[in-house]
């Protein structure tokens, strides 16, 4: 729930009812106070509209001031004549440096990587403010989500530095940006293969009009294309995750070859493991959260055959042990 509670976090200094706009997009309030709670990707879009034409500002209330509607189409345009993606990105930069005097986007070149870095000129907020935190995811989504559409192709993100303590919802982030992402930076910084910059722009105008039609919310679920395997894989496993499939189950199920499921995965910038630990750390998180199941239930129910894997890996994930985990989430 931390996307929808960070979109709507900037919402009352525009003077907007968040529980307004939740019953304008369809969606219960009730499930914001749920861990494990999930607002289906069409509701979230909606919603994201919605904020953006109550607030008049396509920032959500989050910057010191406001991002006209009419922002992002007029961004689109600006980076279409790019003849590659590098140029496309610092285009951007110097559009937003205009737009959005609080946020610097810059994309150097170090080696054989590229480095795409959003750093605050000014800050008002706390570090860890929920306006803060979608401040940057929401940049960086928009960003990505455009570079790919503009190539035509997934534009994996090697590792992404968060300038923020790992949040609530961190583990999302696996499906979102990369399931290699880090907090505590100073910056936010997106690590990508530095060939990327060199990607020809494949649209043009007459794409553009669909691609508009429904944005800037549309663009929320662009994820699901650029990451379509990683998907797959992942909903799979959410379905079958107790019977511990590996990757040649796995793969025989969505009616490919291990070697073609393996390459594809890796062209979206993940792996099966690193799906299928993100899943489960996320679950464990979701279930030892609540009672219900006991410790060794939930290893079961995760695909770990011994409950002394799953205590290792819980320890790597959370720094502590399953039982004190739990304690201190449950109240007393």
């Amino acid at each position: 729930m931390g996307f929808v509670t960070g979109l709507l976090s900037g919402a009352r200094t525009r003077g907007v009812d968040p529980a307004r706009l939740l019953a304008r997009a369809g969606i219960d309030p009730g499930v914001l106070r749920e861990r494990a709670g999930r607002v289906p990707i069409g509701n979230y879009a909606a919603l994201y509209n919605l904020a953006v034409a109550e607030m008049a500002d396509e920032a959500f209330g989050l910057l010191s001031r406001p991002l006209e509607p009419g922002a992002f189409e007029f961004l689109c345009r600006c980076v279409l004549s790019s003849p590659d993606l590098g140029t496309a990105l610092r285009r951007a930069g110097a559009y937003l440096a205009v737009a959005l005097p609080d946020l610097h986007v810059t994309i150097d070149v170090a080696g054989d990587k590229a480095l795409l870095a959003v750093e605050e000129r000014s800050s008002r907020l706390p570090r860890d403010d929920p306006r803060r935190v979608f401040a940057f995811e929401w940049l960086l989504r928009l960003l990505h989500a455009l570079s790919c559409w503009l190539v035509e192709r997934p534009v994996p993100l090697d590792e992404v530095r968060f300038p923020y303590r790992s949040p609530g919802h961190a583990a999302d982030y696996a499906l979102i940006y990369t399931p290699r992402a880090t907090f505590g930076a100073k910056r936010l910084e997106a690590v990508l293969e530095g060939a990327m910059l060199a990607l020809p722009v494949r649209r043009g105008e007459g794409d553009l009009p669909t691609f508009l039609e429904g944005a800037p919310g549309r663009i929320t679920m662009l994820y699901r294309r650029d990451r379509e395997v990683a998907g797959a894989v992942r909903d799979h496993l959410s379905r079958h995750l107790a019977e511990g499939p590996g990757l040649d189950a796995t793969a025989a199920a969505l009616h490919l070859a291990p070697r073609t499921l393996h390459r594809r995965l890796r062209h979206e910038g993940t792996s099966f493991r690193e799906i299928r630990d993100a899943l489960r750390r996320e679950l464990a998180l979701a279930w030892l959260s609540r009672k219900g199941r006991s410790i060794a239930q939930v290893a079961l129910a995760l695909g770990y055959s011994e409950p002394s894997a799953f205590f290792r890996a819980f320890q790597g994930w959370a720094g502590v042990a399953p039982s004190a985990y739990r304690s201190s989430r449950l109240p007393k």
